[in-house]
């Protein structure tokens, strides 16, 4: 099951660590609670939509981008369960689509499967 949560935690960490931030610096600036900070980026907290536009405002990031990522993300596990599950990818879909090969979903390491996603919804890290 694809938890909203965990996925938007993942994405708010990855911002967070790309500006080189910890924890404490930005829950000081969206005037959170570290620890419900830190519990937000692991999944275990839904964070409220004001809660989360404090966030973006001390990451200086859109939500609208942040959510964007969020999507992706979340369309990625989408396909990755259904490959897993080998349900076959939608014929509509299928034209806009290249191989992507994954090893974990949401952090959660997986078998290697090979799923079919938009070429822009992809981050290509050199292992």
């Amino acid at each position: 099951m694809i938890l909203l949560r965990r996925l938007l935690g993942d994405v708010l960490r990855r911002q967070r660590q790309r500006q080189g931030r910890t924890l404490r610096e930005v829950s000081s600036s969206a005037r959170v609670s570290l620890g419900y900070l830190s519990e937000v980026e692991r999944g275990q907290k839904e964070a409220s939509s004001e809660l989360l536009s404090a966030i973006c405002d001390a990451l200086d990031v859109r939500m609208s981008e942040l959510m964007r990522e969020v999507s992706d993300e979340l369309s990625l596990a989408e396909l990755a369960e259904s490959a897993a599950a080998s349900e076959p990818v939608p014929a509509a879909v299928r034209p806009m689509l290249n191989s992507v090969s994954v090893t974990s979903v949401a952090g959660v390491p997986t078998e290697r499967v090979t799923i079919k996603a938009p070429a822009e919804a992809v981050d290509v890290v050199a292992a």
